[in-house]
């Protein structure tokens, strides 16, 4: 080609100009430079001018290089600039046998880009070449920088250029031969440990690392002289866990068993592009099977659905705005031509090798040959395709930007227009629009079957990089960082994580993704329920269950969501063990929970799964396991509103209860099989606190005394090894409490408390009856009144029915004793003071230990039973609630003074069992609660707005504490005086 033939071309091309337009300085050579002569011949020529004007009134960048370079642009109009092209390329090959210095070398492959990229514009603009031709020379510059990096770099790390053992594989348009005008170069690198052959195989790590930084460095470096490519190595598996360089081993390893279809896609394209070439070549060979499957595989073909379905969110109702209309993501734009092809290459490549084509339009040209699409279909693609790519960099050619996206309505956008040849706007707007609408119908006829999963917006994550229009559906749906949720997303399908290293369980995941998000969306603060999900998903040992469970009841997301995002202990319980979620499919499941529903049955299942069992432990994990699964039940239970806080104390009690009586025997079991039995004694448990109110919330721990009683004339036990009683009974009950406590995989049974036994935690674990007996036992007996107050609450609750029986009338007893009052109510106000200064509560949330809370509802009626016990016993009640019921009942309380008292009862109880299950350390801050807590314990009382919550509250706690003033504070005030009295009285 000439400069005959170049002027020609300028007069067919369509290159408007804007009418104000002025007449640019034009570039100069000076007469002795070789090409002057040709350049003064082409700026004396109309098409001359008329080509230079066009240059300069649409793209500065271009301009700057006409004027940086223009001998070499004289070369261009002169010889053509496929001979120009050659010519650059050609002075790379031998470039680090000349050059050894960063800067020189650099230096170098930046001139050779600014060549390239002005002489591929020129052919470009005037339609001198093919689409594959101007793409294809983009790639050649970018392969031949590549490879004197390589060398460069592997030199400076070793001493010489040979790349045995080190490859770069060009990924997505690079790998094609289909670079845009200022496209990133997306790259993977790999090593051939055995090639290598290092001593320290670590150390070679490192030092590949090292040398793919270099790499990297010479090739997007900006210096004086621009750069070369912007490269971008995230394509490598799992790039967030990766290094830059990976074996080839470590690189087979993650796509034979992690790799997503996506990387299938994306492998499509694959090639060696610098380095060990042969290497490369070796290592797409044995992923082959991995890219093409030899058959039909229906699961892959439901994940590619999948992720089509995610990409096209806005099919059928969304209109092309041509003003700022992305060309490459929009709707009709470039991935969706690129994604018809890949789809269908992943579906039928394995069975048929013609379809195993890089180049998009051969890839086409492929499907239509095989019967895949029809050829008019091909065609329409293949116009539109090099429509919209010349377009592509039409725009990027402006600022040498990598741009896609269309100026809004204005001068730039009908700059753009004539750019591409429309001196109309409006006719580039036709003809645009037209594409657009041509691609998108296309695109959206394929796999049309498939119900969109998009919403109401673009759900995009895969690939490395953030999608523009899937952060702003994220953000539209209410989470605050969106860039976190997509990059934890990514990662979810990498496979690090358990739960998702199957294939299965990724394309579930895919499935549910939308779903899942927007149940997270329907919560008061989507992110923490999303990162709760993400902490709860990194624990699962697996997830093709929990997936399957979710995509066929997609009420569960609900339910999960508002677990994990309100209801830390629940959500615990539902990450160690997620068949948890099975039972609430169960017909009962929302049905009443009560004391006989939990109850253990002995034919049922908790006893079967015992009679199942190898060993102790086994036994342990079942009880544990039968014990937890209720637990969720009735937690979730109080968190929907469906259970009553102040309700469910008989339904936690009768639980543990079961939970004792099972474990409890095989612990006996298990311990006479070392040591046997201690003959004619027994043992028997005491609960007390709320287990022995029967008052037990979420979380509660249980009270619990163990009491034995033994023959006296028995000295040992008459096991296989003999110990003495004491020893034998203390021994056994730190089994007890050792079964109850330990966490496993099935969880923990309870916290246990056992400091309300006879002298605290100075006395023994397990008491002998007659000192359990002798302890509370008026007036020599060593218990403090804050011991007997918390007698009023003992219940026996397993073990021998003799001894439990003994226990029963011992504490009654102690309870029945009179006791003088002024005393009484002294010590439980200077107790009540005592708590208020050691438990100060933080605020008037504080439930517990504020005045007027709950500790002063059940002071009241642990004291007044007491006081008044010696004259009417029929006031004992270890349950607070049925408690006040019978000192109104005898008189001891006012009607309007017991229901006040119930009444706060009933609304601490709802309350704190709330906060329990919402709250992680079981405090409550109103000002920084988030909203689903607030919404919880409105609920709770009844209320829909948290905001009225305040004031029964302070109604509630203002009429408690003047009730406790009334039946405590002013009779602890009248007692201080009177044993102050007889003090003096006795000192004189």
């Amino acid at each position: 080609m000439d400069i005959t033939a170049i002027l020609k071309a300028i007069k067919t091309a369509e290159l408007p100009l804007p009418e104000d337009v002025g007449t640019p300085d034009l570039p100069h050579l000076d007469d002795d430079h070789p090409m002057a002569a040709a350049f003064r011949t082409f700026c004396e020529t109309e098409q001359g001018r008329h080509f230079l004007s066009f240059m300069f009134a649409h793209s500065g960048f271009l301009w700057s290089l006409i004027r940086r370079d223009t001998g070499f642009f004289a070369e261009i109009v002169s010889n053509g600039p496929k001979t120009a092209v050659q010519a650059t390329l050609d002075g790379l090959r031998d470039l680090t046998d000349r050059e050894t210095g960063d800067a020189a070398v650099m230096k170098a492959l930046r001139v050779a880009k600014r060549k390239i990229a002005l002489a591929v514009a020129v052919a470009d603009i005037l339609n001198l070449w093919p689409l594959e031709d101007l793409t294809g020379a983009l790639a050649d510059m970018a392969e031949a920088a590549l490879e004197q990096s390589v060398r460069h770099a592997l030199r400076a790390w070793r001493g010489d250029t040979a790349t045995d053992g080190y490859v770069i594989l060009g990924m997505g348009k690079f790998g094609s031969r289909e670079l845009n005008y200022s496209s990133d170069i997306d790259l993977i690198v790999l090593y051939d440990t055995e090639r290598l052959n290092p001593e320290d195989p670590d150390r070679l790590r490192q030092d590949l690392v090292r040398v793919t930084r270099n790499v990297m460095r010479l090739m997007d470096e900006r210096t004086g002289d621009g750069y070369v490519f912007r490269t971008d190595l995230r394509l490598r598996p799992d790039p967030g866990a990766t290094p830059l360089a990976i074996s080839v081993l470590a690189a087979e390893t993650y796509y034979e068993s992690l790799g997503q279809n996506w990387e299938r896609a994306a492998m499509i394209k694959a090639r060696p592009v610098a380095g060990d070439i042969e290497l490369g070549e070796a290592f797409l060979t044995h992923i082959r099977p991995f890219i093409w499957r030899k058959y039909l595989d229906f699961a892959a073909i439901q994940d590619i659905h999948s992720i089509k379905r995610q990409i096209n969110a806005h099919r059928g109702g969304a209109t092309i705005a041509i003003d700022g209309h992305n060309i490459k993501i929009g709707r009709g734009g470039i991935r969706e031509i690129e994604f018809f092809a890949q789809t269908q290459q992943l579906i039928w490549g394995g069975r048929q090798p013609e379809m195993r084509v890089k180049p998009t339009c051969l890839a086409l040209e492929q499907l239509a040959a095989n019967g895949h699409t029809e050829p008019d279909t091909v065609r329409d693609l293949t116009l539109s395709y090099g429509f919209l790519r010349r377009l592509e960099h039409r725009l990027q050619m402006v600022a040498d930007q990598q741009t896609q996206t269309l100026p809004e309505a204005g001068p730039e956008f009908d700059a753009v227009a004539r750019f591409m040849g429309f001196a109309d706007p409006d006719q580039f707007r036709m003809r645009l629009r037209t594409v657009l609408e041509t691609v998108a119908g296309h695109y959206a006829r394929l796999f049309e079957e498939a119900p969109d999963l998009g919403g109401d917006g673009s759900l995009v994550f895969t690939g490395a990089d953030d999608d523009p229009d899937t952060l702003e559906t994220l953000t539209r749906m209410g989470f605050r960082d969106a860039s976190h949720v997509a990059g934890r997303i990514r990662i979810w399908h990498t496979g690090r994580y358990r739960a998702t290293r199957s294939t299965r369980s990724r394309q579930i995941l895919t499935e549910i993704k939308p779903r899942l998000l927007q149940a997270f969306a329907n919560t008061s603060d989507p992110d923490e329920a999303f990162q709760q999900f993400d902490n709860f998903l990194s624990g699962l040992p697996s997830g093709v269950q929990l997936f399957s469970l979710f995509q066929a009841y997609p009420v569960l997301l609900d339910l999960v969501s508002e677990i994990l995002g309100s209801a830390p202990r629940l959500a615990e319980w539902l990450s160690r063990k997620p068949v948890l979620l099975d039972s609430v499919l169960s017909e009962d499941f929302f049905e009443p929970v009560t004391a006989e529903t939990v109850s253990p049955d002995k034919d049922g299942e908790l006893y079967t799964a015992i009679g199942l069992s190898q060993d102790y432990q086994d036994i342990l994990d079942a009880v544990r396991r039968w014990t937890n699964d209720r637990k969720f039940r009735i937690g979730v239970h109080l968190l929907r509103g469906i259970a009553d806080g102040d309700r469910v104390g008989p339904a936690y009690t009768a639980l543990a209860e079961g939970g004792l009586e099972a474990v409890l025997p095989a612990t006996q079991t298990e311990f006479r099989e070392a040591h046997g039995d201690v003959p004619g004694s027994s043992l028997a448990v005491v609960a007390f606190g709320k287990l022995g109110g029967g008052e037990l919330l979420p979380m509660s721990d249980l009270d619990l005394v163990f009491v034995y009683d033994t023959d006296p004339e028995v000295s040992e036990s008459d096991g296989a090894r003999p110990i003495g009683p004491q020893v034998y009974y203390l021994r056994l009950c730190q089994r007890f409490v050792t079964a109850i406590t330990t966490e496993t995989g099935e969880g923990g049974l309870y916290e246990v408390d056992t400091r309300l036994r006879p002298a605290g935690k100075a006395g023994a674990l397990a008491t002998q009856f007659s000192g359990f007996e002798s302890y509370y036992r008026l007036p020599d007996g060593e218990a403090w009144t804050w011991e007997h107050m918390a007698l009023t609450r003992a219940r026996p609750v397993y073990g021998d029915p003799d001894l439990r029986a003994r226990l029963s009338k011992c504490i009654r007893a102690a309870l029945v004793q009179e006791r003088d009052h002024d005393k009484l109510f002294a010590d439980v106000d200077h107790m009540r003071d005592r708590i208020e200064r050691e438990f100060s509560p933080k605020s008037a949330w504080d439930i517990k230990y504020r005045r007027g809370g709950l500790v002063d509802v059940e002071f009241i009626a642990q004291t007044l039973q007491l006081a008044h016990a010696s004259e009417n016993s029929g006031i004992l009640s270890p349950n607070t609630g049925e408690a006040l019921e019978r000192l109104e009942k005898h008189g001891y309380l006012g009607q309007q003074t017991a229901r006040d008292l119930r009444d706060a009862l009933a609304l601490w109880r709802r309350l704190q069992a709330v906060i329990r299950l919402t709250a992680p350390n079981g405090g409550f801050d109103a000002e920084t609660a988030p909203e689903d807590q607030k919404r919880a314990l409105a609920r709770a009382v009844g209320l829909t707005d948290f905001s009225d919550l305040a004031g029964p509250i302070e109604d509630a706690a203002k009429a408690v504490h003047g009730h406790y003033r009334d039946l405590i504070g002013s009779r602890a005030e009248a007692g201080r005086a009177a044993l102050k009295k007889t003090e003096g009285d006795g000192a004189s």
